[in-house]
């Protein structure tokens, strides 16, 4: 891990009002628009940030993700997903 401090987390993480999330049907995945440019998201983040509409608790978006998918113990990977988020001003701090 590098030297960098781990971003606080929003109480309700939600997609900064400059990037845009939306499904690309050409590229079959979610993408985040943003004035300069596009980010192709896996599966995972894509799960992730559409649970991010600042109404949820990162606990919520954890409990919400285990629900749908079946799983248990996904919080250190949520977790990591939202500092990254956080680190490249995804979402509203």
């Amino acid at each position: 891990m590098s030297s960098e401090t781990t971003p606080t987390l929003p109480l309700h993480p939600k997609l900064n009002r400059l990037f845009r999330l939306q499904y690309e049907e050409a590229q079959k995945t979610h993408v985040l628009l943003y004035p300069e440019g596009m980010v192709k998201l896996n599966q995972s983040a894509s799960e992730i940030l559409l649970l991010c509409d600042g109404s949820r608790t990162v606990g919520e978006i954890v409990d919400a993700l285990e629900s749908k998918f079946s799983a248990s113990g996904l919080e250190a990977d949520v977790r990591s997903m939202l500092e990254e988020a956080t680190r490249r001003n995804w979402l509203d701090a």
